[in-house]
């Protein structure tokens, strides 16, 4: 067994052949340790985690999850895989037409060969965590969009799982919600010894939980990685300038686009 639970080897990924989200990226992502993933949007974030869950495969490279090859085509090895890890999805993907404890109960009856009443326990405790147990009974349609992604936290955890993937995890929260989020992730993983991968824009939290920090530019490039004191200490301007948030500096903000001129017929 290495040091690490996850490993990323020269993975090159695109949607389609006109343009790369992931370019020969290499990382790894170790044990026991709250990992966050930054970058603009359309830097390949959501990505990585995708290929890591076998939702797509990569187009080069490997993907490795505790020493196998994960491969997307092989439906047993990613049922079984799977049932080690947890996914707070970017937009919740709750059931609608489930209540709130059936959402977050679902994993445990999939899974699992507990009883009802210990479903129900756990079921309640997971809720009680993001303040949401006295929300058990209601629909996912009376719950406002922050409720529903503590919901979604909820149900990421229900299993305990040995990885834990947050797509997006303070999107939609206040700031009492927000503190409250990052801090049950980070205690989460020291309690249960989880590797935990948070995928976000929201700097200051990411910084405040995660022992490494991974910095991704425009087709999955790896600008910087290392602790969150060096990164904020960077001298670097591409992360100096997303670490502070900084509208002027090589990270630009339009996303690539033909000329002004081309669209228009006018000079920019």
């Amino acid at each position: 067994m290495t040091d690490a639970l996850i490993e990323i080897n020269h993975v090159r990924f695109g949607y389609d052949a006109s343009r790369l989200v992931l370019n020969d990226i290499s990382l790894r992502f170790m044990r026991g340790k709250v990992t966050s993933i930054l970058g603009g949007s359309g830097c390949g974030k959501t990505t990585l985690l995708r290929l890591i869950g076998g939702i797509c495969g990569a187009g080069g490279g490997q993907v490795v999850f505790d020493g196998e090859l994960v491969n997307a085509r092989d439906r047993l090895q990613l049922l079984r895989l799977r049932r080690r890890m947890g996914m707070l999805f970017q937009f919740g993907a709750l059931f609608t037409d489930l209540s709130v404890f059936d959402n977050v109960a679902f994993p445990l009856r999939e899974h699992t060969d507990l009883s009802e009443a210990m479903i129900r326990d756990v079921v309640l405790l997971k809720l009680h965590a993001v303040g949401l147990r006295g929300a058990a009974d209601l629909q996912i349609s009376e719950v406002s969009g922050g409720m529903a992604r503590r919901v979604a936290l909820a149900r990421a955890v229900a299993l305990d799982p040995e990885l834990i993937m947050y797509d997006e995890p303070f999107a939609g929260l206040d700031l009492i919600s927000m503190s409250v989020a990052a801090n049950l992730i980070r205690k989460l993983n020291d309690i249960t010894g989880s590797t935990s991968l948070v995928v976000s824009h929201d700097v200051p939290e990411c910084m405040a939980i995660s022992d490494h920090v991974v910095l991704l530019a425009n087709e999955g490039r790896i600008v910087a990685q290392g602790s969150p004191a060096e990164l904020m200490g960077s001298s670097d301007p591409e992360v100096r300038q997303f670490v502070r948030g900084e509208p002027d500096g090589p990270v630009k903000f339009h996303y690539p686009a033909p000329t002004l001129e081309a669209d228009f017929g006018v000079q920019a």
